[in-house]
């Protein structure tokens, strides 16, 4: 019995040309897609500096005191609740009134965490000049002793910066402060 060998065979001209064809229109469609999406990604700079005000702030908050009175206060060293304070910081927003983030002449600058709850619009520095143009920062300040696990609600705090610019994706940061008064 002889076994004819198979005869080798290439591929034609016009597979070639068809294959080429069908290739090329692919890769159009798929750069057609990642094209806008590469136009509109992040710029890489403007996520930097929303990562970095929002870590900036948030450690400006979390640096500042959380006791049951303001500060100021001359129990706020040896306060145990806030019935033992004449001015508590048991409300969010600056306490007293008129509070700013940065003093100017007679008025007193934050001192307490809960002071900054909803306290910025726009990102300043302390001569007041807007520095970081077109960037806004939203602080929210919320009680989470509770979901802690802590008996005291108002015993832990979360705060949670969000910095924006323009049209980009906002930058959300969150940290959490807790209460060891009467230790300042």
């Amino acid at each position: 019995m002889f076994i004819r060998p198979a005869l080798q065979r290439g591929i034609t001209l016009i597979e070639q040309i068809v294959f080429i064809v069908i290739v090329s229109v692919g890769v159009m469609g798929l750069v057609s897609v990642m094209n806008p999406a590469i136009r509109a990604s992040a710029n890489p700079m403007v996520t930097k500096q929303l990562v970095a005000i929002a870590e900036s702030l948030l450690n400006e908050v979390l640096h500042q005191p959380f006791t049951w009175c303001d500060p100021d206060d001359v129990a706020a060293a040896t306060a145990q609740s806030y019935a033992d304070c004449a001015n508590p910081q048991n409300a969010f927003g600056p306490t007293p009134a008129g509070e700013t983030r940065y003093a100017a002449g007679a008025t007193p600058a934050f001192d307490n965490v809960a002071d900054y709850h909803g306290a910025m619009a726009t990102i300043d520095d302390p001569s007041g000049s807007n520095a970081m143009a077109g960037y806004t920062a939203n602080i929210v300040i919320a009680r989470v002793g509770n979901v802690m696990g802590l008996a005291d609600d108002t015993a832990a705090l979360s705060v949670t910066v969000t910095v924006t610019f323009g049209a980009a994706e906002p930058f959300t940061l969150t940290g959490y402060r807790f209460r060891y008064a009467p230790r300042i």
